[in-house]
């Protein structure tokens, strides 16, 4: 064989793709098994943790309405009023549960959706 052989040239082109390939973390896997790709580290993204921030306080708003429909107006301002004038952490706790304009637009959505619930 010698180096001016075609398929000598298209192999070692080969070679050095599936090296540069190898350097860069990829490798050839059979379905079903565990290969480089498996123990290969994903990149974080800022968006995947602003989403899951996003849905975290999105669904406290919707607790804090339903809290909000079910005890009613002047018993959720009482609770709130009890806590603030409390120790340690029961002050900061009343600020978040004070009843914001969310926490008021999910209850009356509450209140349309389940009218025969309200006390």
């Amino acid at each position: 064989m010698t180096l001016a052989d075609s398929n000598y040239k298209e192999f070692s082109g080969r070679l050095r793709r599936i090296e540069k390939a190898h350097r860069k973390g990829y490798g050839f896997e059979a379905k079903g098994t565990m290969g480089r790709s498996s123990t290969w580290r994903r990149e974080r993204s800022i968006g995947k943790t602003l989403r899951a921030l996003l849905v975290m306080v999105l669904i406290g708003w919707i607790m804090k309405g339903a809290i909000y429909f079910y005890v009613g107006d002047a018993v959720y301002e009482q609770r709130v009023a009890n806590m603030a004038i409390g120790s340690d952490f029961d002050p900061i706790a009343a600020n978040i549960m004070s009843a914001d304009p969310v926490t008021k637009l999910v209850a009356s959505f509450l209140g349309e959706v389940f009218p025969q619930k309200r006390q």
